[in-house]
């Protein structure tokens, strides 16, 4: 059977967090598991499911020194950085 150890809990993103803090929502904290008995790493990204005024999933995943964009909202299928979500949400805002 497999084992997981978690490394490290991550955390909400405070500056997210004052954006959405308008709309209902719910928060997934996100993990880093270790896999034991082997070396390979999991990580689970911190999930932010918005219900209202508009249904948004946004991911978002620990930031390596390669990729800028931390986060992934699902129903744009699309990777985005934490200026390009608060510039949407913003506009999502202004629309309703």
């Amino acid at each position: 059977m497999l084992e997981f150890k978690i490394i490290q809990e991550l955390k909400p993103n405070e500056e997210l967090l004052e954006i959405i803090k308008n709309y209902n929502y719910t928060i997934k904290n996100g993990k880093i598991k270790h896999l034991m008995v082997t070396n390979l790493q999991f990580i689970e990204p911190t999930e932010y499911l918005i219900t209202h005024p508009i249904t948004l999933t946004i991911l978002e995943y620990k930031v390596n020194e390669i990729s800028n964009k931390a986060f992934y909202i699902k129903e744009y299928q699309q990777k985005y950085n934490l200026k390009e979500v608060k510039q949407i949400l913003i506009n999502i805002n202004f629309k309703i």
